[in-house]
This record gives structure tokens, sequence and C-alpha cells, in this order.
């Protein structure tokens, strides 16, 4: 059986609170999405808003390969015309060659929603699907509240179908719009409809009662062979069905056709690739695609999993384009430590005492509020400390940031900093929206002459963390800093009374790594000659 998948990221997705997309944003996400082999891409609304109209007109040009791009809308208005509606004429104007039509199922919808009757509705019904069959579009018929429907009214319900169906629709699909169904309930009715063999049948579940997944992949074993979502569940209130979990439940456990395997496995590039596109941060705990999906952090769970992957595993990682990743704290044990140790190609034997020493130093650095579980790349720092394979590329002779409120009350910061490398002090001082960062631009603006390489590293997130409130200004902070260049990005951490010294602690890792990163196998040196100089690893 093959299931079509249908995604409405750009339509249903984008009336979450926090998606906002521009025409460019959906575009590109339009041609991500025809990479990835989904079938069918709805793109908007064209009878709502300039932006969809314009979406519509420039989606043309991409030359999309697979996906069939869909414009969506509702039927046409009671007591109009179907040809003078206005809803319907943007829909032919879109010139998409698939359309969805939404209408009423639901009785009381139609009676005090629409304020018309039910007769009205089923001719509404008929209008639309049929006219613009006629105009040779393919028509995805959406059911609003189908499934609340058919438990309220059966026979209304399935009389929608029937209207829908002989009026020419290529596709019934039946919608938990408020989201309250249960996985049995979807599956009951679901198959009760495909018995009528009325028209092929598809899914669109919200996930208001946490069911959306369960309620599509029932809604598969009912009969339904097109399934509506969107990526990484964004939508209304609790969101639509996530396609990144529905599409390798249906792929990989229930050995449906979907994907095929190879596209499957770039289902994690392409939840993180819409994430970063609609500036929403990735839900690091979402299954299969997010970050810490197959990631282990107990001792003895690495241990197995090291032994056998399937122990605490239940897909191989990378059939999705993830991977595992292994957590040090103060609960890891040996296991976790020889994991990163090779992970971070470093050299450290299982009979080592070295691995004692580096988690000994791990747990008295968590007890005193540090957190290597988001900042691997302090962590790696740290093992080669313990391990003596790391040497400082400069060392710190002195600091000092200064915050002066002006007349015009604005704040400005200025950081003076000294630092030696290769026995030369530099003595720079610069600016900054902050008093972080003032620092970092002065540090920069110290260490750019020795490492020109620093150039294409950015920081691109700070965060800090009060870890003893009840201790009001005195408390200690955790800081922690993500930096990119363009081959990746990493995280590090610092932690003390003092924010700026936190601060520093996790700028140092940042930039210390980052060169490192850089430079790869290669011994990392100081140069005046405007290149990074590259030697025998040490």
């Amino acid at each position: 059986m093959r299931i079509f998948t249908f995604d409405t990221t750009l339509r249903d997705g984008t009336q979450g609170e926090a998606v906002s997309f521009t025409v460019d944003d959906k575009l590109v996400i339009a041609r991500k999405l025809d990479e990835l082999g989904i079938d069918y891409i709805e793109g908007g609304w064209p009878g709502s808003n300039p932006k969809d109209i314009e979406f519509f007109r420039r989606v043309r040009e991409l030359g999309l390969r697979h996906a069939r791009v869909v414009a969506f809308g509702s039927t046409r208005r009671p007591g109009a015309s179907v040809a003078d509606d206005y809803n319907i004429r943007m829909l032919v104007e879109a010139q998409t060659p698939t359309v969805a039509l939404v209408s009423k199922s639901w009785d009381m919808h139609v009676t005090e929603a629409l304020r018309t009757t039910l007769d009205e509705n089923l001719a509404m019904i008929h209008d639309s699907v049929s006219y613009l069959k006629g105009l040779g579009r393919e028509v995805v018929y959406d059911a609003e509240h189908f499934y609340d429907a058919f438990k309220h009214n059966r026979e209304y319900a399935l009389q929608t179908l029937r209207v829908a169906a002989d009026a020419g629709a290529d596709v019934l699909v039946l919608c938990d719009t408020n989201g309250g169904s249960f996985p049995w309930e979807i599956e009951e009715i679901t198959r009760a409809v495909a018995a009528l063999d009325l028209a092929p049948l598809g899914c669109h579940t919200h996930n208001d009662s946490g069911n959306a997944v369960a309620n599509a992949l029932a809604a598969v074993r009912a009969g339904a062979v097109q399934v509506q979502g969107t990526i990484n569940g964004y939508g209304e209130r609790c969101g639509n069905v996530d396609l990144c979990v529905v599409i390798p439940n249906l792929a990989l456990k229930m050995g449906v056709e979907c994907l095929s395997r190879a596209l499957v496995g770039r289902l994690t590039e392409l939840s993180w690739y819409v994430s970063e596109v609609a500036n929403v941060t990735p839900n690091d705990h979402q299954p299969y695609v997010g970050r810490s999906a197959f990631a282990h952090k107990g001792g003895i769970h690495v241990s197995a999993v090291m032994r056998e992957a399937s122990t605490y595993e239940h897909i191989d990682p990378a059939l999705v384009g993830n991977e595992r990743r292994v957590v040090v704290s103060e609960l890891a044990g040996r296991s976790n430590l020889l994991y990163k140790a090779r992970h971070f190609n470093l050299a450290l034997d299982e009979r080592s005492p070295e691995w004692q020493r580096i988690l000994q130093r791990v747990k008295d650095l968590e007890y005193e509020g540090y957190q290597f579980e988001g900042a691997e790349a302090s962590l790696e720092l740290l093992m080669k400390k313990t391990l003596g394979v790391y040497s400082r590329l400069f060392d710190l002779d002195g600091f000092r940031v200064t915050v002066e409120k002006r007349e015009d009350g604005r704040p400005v910061c200025e950081a003076t900093i000294r630092v030696y490398v290769d026995g030369e002090l530099e003595h720079t001082a610069a600016d900054g929206d902050g008093p972080v960062h003032a620092l970092d631009r002065a540090l920069r603006k110290a260490l750019l002459p020795f490492y020109p390489a620093l150039q294409e590293i950015r920081l691109t997130d700070y965060k800090v963390r009060v870890l003893e409130a009840q201790d009001g200004t005195a408390a200690k902070v955790r800081v922690l800093i993500d930096a990119a260049d363009e081959d990746g990005s990493w995280s590090t951490v610092g932690v003390s009374e003092n924010i700026l010294e936190a601060s520093w602690q996790a700028l140092v890792d940042s930039v210390e790594y980052g060169l490192r990163r850089r430079a790869g196998e290669a011994e990392v040196r100081p140069t005046r000659r405007g290149a990074l100089v590259a030697g025998a690893a040490s």
C-alpha cells in the first residue's frame, strides 16, 4: 500500500503562535520538501492574503520535480454563484494542479458557524468540487471536524462525503480538527467510511489530546492513503500531526510504502532546516529527529548500548539521519567516558586510571553548577587537559569591563583586555552592546593578528541560568555560549557568582575549541603573517 504525504507546514503550520514565514521562507521550504520526496505541498490560502498570492505566483518558477503544489480554500459562500465567488476565483488564479477544499461536515457548524441550511451546505460542496474538477484540477476535499461530526450526526457527516465524491473529489480527507478523538475512534470511523468505497481517503489530525500521531497511524491502518501534517508538528493550539514522526513510523515500523529509505534518512536534516527557517528553537526531545532522541546518560545504559544498540534504541538513528549521543554528567560511568573519548579521538583505555580522574573532575564541577550535557566542547577540552594533551593558545593577564550610563540614557560598555600570545603581550579595548559583547570584541581584537581563522567563528547564542535563586544577586550563574563556523556548531559552559567571569570561561573555551576545530588534526600555532600555521599533531 502506498501512503501519500501531504505537507501543510506553509498553511496550517503558520497558524502556530511562534511561526511566521516570509514568501522567501516559504519558497525555500517548498524546495526542501520537494527534495525530500513529499507528495503534496499546501502553500497557503490565496484568497486570504497577498503573501500567499505572491507565493503561488513565484513557486511556479522553482521547477519542483516531485511534489504537487496545493492551493487551499473553502467552498463557495452560502447563496453565491460558484463562478463569482472570490475564494474560488483565487484558487483558480493560483494555477496549482491540486486544490484543497474545506467544508463543514458537522451539522452544528453548518447552522451555527456558517448560519445556513444543511441542504445549502451540501449544494456548496457539490458546486465547488464539480466546478474545480471541470477546470481540470485535482480536488482534495477536507471534511472539517469529520470525526466529531460522525459521532454527533453520522448520516449527515456521511452525506457530505457522498456529495463531494459524486461531484468528483479525488480524495476525501477526514479531519480531527479539534484534536480530541482517540485512536480507536479514529480507526473505527475511518474503517466504516472506507467500507463505503466512495473515494480514496486521507486523514488530518491535530494534537490537542496528544494523540495526533497515533490517530494518523490508526487512520492508515483503517484504510487512509493520504496523511496530512506539518514538519515538527507546527500548527494552531497544540499543533498538527508531526510528519517527522509519522513518516518513520509508517516506513520503518509499519512497512508501508511512503518515502524511500534514503529520503527517510534525511528527515532530521529536514526537521532542523525548517526550524532554522522558522526561527523556532528545535525540540531536543522530538521523537526520531530530536537532538536527544538517541541520547544516553545513565552509565548502565551506555554500557549496554555499546555492546548491543537495540538494548536502548528502538531503531538505528542513522535511518532518520540522526546520531547517537552519550551524555557525560554526574550520573556517568566508565562506559560514557570511553564512548566520548572515542568520539573525541582521544586515547583513553578502559584500564587507564585517567578515566577515573576525568569522571571525578566532571562530578566535582557539576556539583559546583557546571553542566556538560549541553556543552560538549567544554567537556572535550576538559578531557584533553586531564589527559595532558592540551596547551593553551593564549594566557590572560587581566581584563576590565566598564558600564557607563550617559546623559542621553544610553548605557555604553567598554572592555579592555591584556593577553599573552606566544610570549607577546596584546593590550586592546573595544566597546559593545553589553559587557559580554564588549569583552568578546576586545578578545577577538587581541587574538586576530595571531589567529586569523577566528574571523570565521561567530557566537550564535548566549544563555544565562541562575543556579541558586535564594541567594539573590550573589547567586551563582551558569553561562552557555553557542558558536558556529561554516562546518557546524558547538557549545561551552562557565559558572561563577560573577556573570562576567562565567561568561569569560565559556568564551575562552568557545574560542579555543573553535580554533582547534578549524585546524583539524594539526597543531594550532600563532602567527603574525596573516595565516594560520598548521604543524604536525603533538
